[in-house]
């Protein structure tokens, strides 16, 4: 039931199918989008003739654009309808991916790539919101099932698919496969939802909200792309943008709080099963996405893998995920959410420990075991929370809540692929020196290395050179498992957070208004 009373009926048989079909392609393309082109950079940057650290503002600038369209979903739904943003969002996505891989210059690239993830950032909360239109109330979580088997699967496929296109075509390709898969979702979306469009309403621009939202936000994406790179709070540039970021957000909050029309509604963290749901879902994916940039960082750099096999070892995460989706969503509408998502979060917990006890010797099916086993905790971690986090909302609100909520899980998801690498390197200098303190001529063990190293043909500088990799290799080993354990942790701690929320009796209720 929307505002104005006007209700839309559930799609059946092959409408529905095609209308998941069409959500799904979307929201698939969307997700791979903002993953294949990491693995990538460096044949951009040595195409267009850029350093590396130049490239990585090819995945920034997108970050960015993203960061702040994703939370103006609710406004922009309510003042154009539901169905037109998602075409509009869907069309646009698709040209500026052609512009993309048409750029012949650095500053063009960058340009195109802030426009694809403004227009980006409505597309994934819009097809979670126009999904579940489309399923009856009590099937609303086999939708968010169906919803998230792609949201999970594609950023595996990301760096894998990009890797194989820039080895065997050319890097403009990660952008084109966009146009055939965007315009076929479009296509698709138009013939099955045509008629279904959401009630409209003129509202007024919040100018100073939107600016506000595009400072602090834009600060915040920029100071976490780039705090590593440029040593975090030792930085000038990191400071100022870190006090930009949290005066902006201040500023916001106290403007959003008391203007009449916000353009983003902050009146849903008043629900109880919003915040909670919010909390649990962004700090665990901000927990578990710092393991998803760490692992292959490990694998390339001290364990001898390529990329491409590097994605191939991590990518049977997916494997459980997708066959256990859709049991999820079965089994879901019967059951309270809060038992499933607590037992998320003792897999996440136990594959993070697994992690924790490895070696430099580990075999490929020692480090895939943990990554085939914690596929089943993200089919028991987005659904169950989404649908906790959704609950009791009507349609109308779905959008805003939607795009809210993405863009918390973002932004957390955000933190984590940068802290993750910072706390890794910065153990990894602790232990280096740990083990250095037990590296002397003085030490019998040492000499009997070198030795053996100039017995098989190493002079003394070549010999120490391969002492000082091992010793980096066994620091960074080390400090991976400090950061694995550490997470571990979190991941316990964060049950806690999932049982604050009220227990949804009788199933999950979304669209069915408050409570």
């Amino acid at each position: 039931m929307s505002d104005d009373g006007h209700t839309l009926q559930p799609l059946y048989g092959g409408a529905r199918v095609l209308a998941t079909i069409a959500l799904s392609v979307a929201t698939f393309m969307n997700v791979l989008d903002s993953t294949i082109a990491n693995v990538s950079i460096p044949a951009i940057s040595g195409d267009l003739g850029v350093s590396t650290s130049q490239g990585t503002w090819v995945i920034t600038s997108f970050g960015v654009a993203n960061a702040i369209a994703v939370p103006l979903t609710g406004w922009l739904a309510l003042r154009f309808g539901q169905v037109r943003l998602f075409l509009w969002s869907t069309l646009a996505f698709v040209l500026a991916s052609l512009a993309c891989g048409l750029a012949h210059s650095l500053e063009t690239l960058i340009s195109f790539r802030v426009l694809q993830g403004a227009v980006a950032g409505p597309m994934i909360p819009m097809s979670q919101a126009l999904l579940l239109a489309c399923f009856p109330r009590e099937k609303s979580a086999m939708a968010l099932a169906l919803w998230s088997m792609t949201t999970l699967v594609a950023p595996v496929l990301g760096p894998i698919l990009g890797g194989w296109l820039s080895d065997n075509y050319s890097w403009p390709w990660i952008f084109w496969i966009n146009v055939p898969v965007g315009l076929l979702a479009a296509w698709l979306s138009a013939r099955v939802l045509r008629g279904r469009e959401s009630p409209t309403r003129r509202l007024p621009i919040d100018s100073v909200g939107l600016t506000l939202l595009m400072l602090w936000v834009g600060a915040l994406q920029v100071m976490l792309d780039k705090g590593k790179e440029l040593d975090w709070f030792a930085s000038g540039e990191i400071v100022a943008l870190a006090i930009v970021a949290v005066v902006g957000f201040i500023a916001f909050l106290i403007w959003e709080l008391t203007e009449e029309h916000p353009i983003v509604d902050l009146s849903l963290f008043a629900r109880r099963n919003f915040w909670t749901g919010v909390l649990a879902i962004s700090l665990g994916f901000g927990v578990f996405f710092g393991s998803v940039v760490l692992m292959p960082l490990w694998l390339q750099q001290f364990m001898g893998y390529t990329a491409t096999l590097a994605g191939l070892v991590t990518a049977p995460i997916g494997i459980l995920a997708l066959l256990l989706s859709p049991i999820v969503g079965r089994t879901l509408p019967h059951l309270d959410p809060r038992p499933i998502a607590s037992f998320a979060f003792v897999v996440f917990a136990s594959t993070a420990c697994m992690r924790a006890d490895f070696t430099t010797g580990a075999d490929v099916a020692t480090i895939v075991l943990p990554q085939l086993l914690q596929g089943a905790a993200m089919a028991t971690f987005f659904i169950p929370l989404t649908a906790l986090t959704l609950s009791g909302l009507p349609p109308a609100r779905i959008p805003a809540a939607a795009g809210l909520s993405n863009f918390v899980r973002i932004t957390a998801g955000a933190f984590g692929a940068s802290l993750a690498p910072t706390l890794w390197d910065d153990r990894a200098k602790l232990h280096h020196a740990q083990l250095s303190e037990h590296l002397s001529l003085f030490d019998t063990s040492t000499r009997e290395a070198l030795q053996g190293l100039h017995a098989s043909g190493l002079d003394a500088q070549q010999a120490l050179a391969l002492l000082e990799r091992q010793l980096n290799v066994q620091a960074y080993m080390l400090a991976a498992n400090d950061v694995f354990l550490l997470s571990a942790v979190l991941f316990v701690l964060l049950i806690g957070v999932v049982w604050l929320a009220r227990p949804v009796r009788g199933g999950i209720n979304i669209g069915g208004g408050e409570h």
